[in-house]
């Protein structure tokens, strides 16, 4: 399996552990804390697959969510939610205001199960 699949599934299942916690303030910030590396594992995955199995250059998340779609990897309703997702991981470094942190938080499990699709069908492509 490729190198960064893996350290994206590995991130990612650090998200879902967390996720099982109950409520807390504490709880909601690692919550973020985890989506914020898991995000950043699993768009750079992406860029490799991009790069390496298609060929295509694309050095942002948005961009490479965008030729995801082309691709067939994401229907158009799920390249919305990881444009959104995308939006949401750049509001990260306000999670000091508290109705952005919670609407963060209450978004997460819907990109977790996002990135748990895309990074199944990655490790589908892998080696």
């Amino acid at each position: 399996m490729n190198l960064q699949v893996r350290d994206a599934l590995k991130a990612l299942a650090t998200l879902k552990d967390v996720l099982r916690e109950p409520f807390t303030p504490i709880v909601r910030d690692a919550t973020i804390q985890r989506f914020e590396y898991t995000f950043e594992a699993a768009w750079k995955a992406l860029r490799e697959y991009l790069k390496e199995r298609e060929g295509i250059l694309a050095n942002s998340p948005k961009s490479c969510f965008r030729e995801a779609f082309s691709l067939g990897l994401f229907t158009e309703e799920e390249t919305t939610l990881s444009l959104e997702m995308t939006d949401r991981r750049n509001e990260t470094s306000h999670t000091y205001r508290e109705e952005i942190a919670q609407a963060i938080y209450q978004q997460i499990p819907a990109y977790c199960f996002l990135m748990e699709s895309l990074l199944k069908k990655l490790e589908g492509f892998s080696d």
